[in-house]
């Protein structure tokens, strides 16, 4: 027998966004409204264009992804949480669209997975799947996501961190403080995005500068990182405050790195489900997993990445995404799936997570109150 209407949890799915990860949030929400039940979700679309317009329909993914023609409705998400709700502009007045019990993030990269729209999430009062402010914007910034761990004795590869100012005004200076680093190759990286985009295996001075010319296009923050002949191992890791690891993963670049091209056009790399590791590796990634996932307050998922050294043994914490890529073949759901949890049943639980987050965001006293 089919739920009522009333019966059903109200889930609005947002994607897109102003990020080079834009073209990666259409093909993961794609995969997302693909399983969540009819039977026990009443879903709404929430479209983010290239330029930041926030716009609802039944096709908006559809739309977006340029897959179908149609007129779109511009909404808006008020940071008020007594209005509560996706409205849109009628008539010069705001109207309320619809409710929702749950927000559900697929957003990759820039204003997406760095902390902007969980502050609106926060200020709005909603519950949504992800990690908070902290969380993400931790996660999201290489730099700082570095001192952190360093702060939390968790090993990670050495680097240089240079403004796009930097790069633009000094830019010979810039290439000395990097070799003063280590010896070639580095990898370059744009320090706020995700999904190899504007990331450079450089090998030589003339690769260096192009690199840090291309990082610098896409964020004002450029990571220099010793380059590393690793075996690239993932984890997946789900929960809040008793997060768990899934079994690891390795990736198997078909290219120099793990590029966006291998990950999201040719597909040519392959993945090792579970890693062919020793039985004390994986439990040391594991355990390293789920200490850097609560080390920067991560809440619902993350994807946390690991370089092991082929040459010295060496294990080092790479990154972690806080909302990773959510295809079905994406490695955060395979890992998952390999450690006995369906994708279907992960977006479940993903849900949940974010219910139980806000619930306990609800028990935080707001007020000061003097004893009398």
């Amino acid at each position: 027998m089919s739920k009522n209407a009333s019966d059903k949890l109200k889930i609005a799915v947002i994607f897109g966004g102003r990020s080079g990860e834009h073209e990666v949030s259409l093909m993961s929400a794609k995969s997302v409204l693909s399983v969540l039940d009819p039977e026990r979700y009443d879903v709404t679309q929430i479209g983010i264009t290239h330029e930041g317009a926030w716009v609802s329909g039944e096709n908006a993914l559809a739309v977006l992804s340029g897959e179908a023609d149609g007129e779109l409705t511009p909404v808006i998400l008020p940071g008020d949480p007594t209005l509560r709700g996706l409205y849109t502009l009628q008539d010069a007045r705001f109207a309320k669209l619809t409710d929702f019990d749950v927000l559900f993030p697929v957003m990759h990269g820039t204003y997406g997975e760095d902390g902007t729209l969980q502050g609106l999430l926060e200020m709005a009062d909603v519950a949504y799947v992800g990690a908070g402010v902290t969380g993400s914007a931790v996660g999201m910034d290489k730099g700082v996501f570095k001192d952190v761990m360093r702060a939390n004795g968790i090993p990670v590869v050495e680097a240089v961190l240079a403004l796009r100012s930097e790069i633009q005004a000094g830019l010979d200076d810039v290439v000395r403080r990097a070799e003063a680093v280590s010896d070639y190759p580095f990898f370059v990286k744009p320090a706020n995005l995700g999904s190899s985009v504007g990331v450079s295996k450089c090998n030589n001075r003339s690769d260096l500068i192009e690199g840090l010319m291309e990082a610098a296009a896409y964020d004002r923050r450029v990571l220099i990182e010793r380059g590393v002949n690793a075996r690239e191992i993932e984890v997946s890791v789900l929960g809040n405050d008793e997060p768990q690891a899934s079994v690891p993963g390795e990736v198997l670049p078909s290219r120099e790195f793990y590029s966006y091209e291998s990950k999201y056009v040719d597909g040519t790399s392959g993945l090792q489900i579970p890693a062919l590791l020793p039985d004390e590796m994986t439990e040391k990634i594991r355990t390293l997993a789920v200490k850097t996932y609560k080390a920067i307050d991560c809440a619902g998922m993350a994807r946390v990445d690991f370089l092991l050294d082929k040459d010295t043994g060496d294990l080092y914490l790479n990154e972690v995404n806080t909302l990773p890529g959510f295809t079905q073949i994406s490695m955060y759901p395979k890992l998952w799936e390999a450690s006995g949890l369906s994708y279907a049943q992960l977006v479940d639980r993903l849900v949940e997570l974010a219910l139980e987050r806000k619930a306990d965001r609800d028990r935080t006293e707001r007020r000061f109150r003097r004893d009398a």
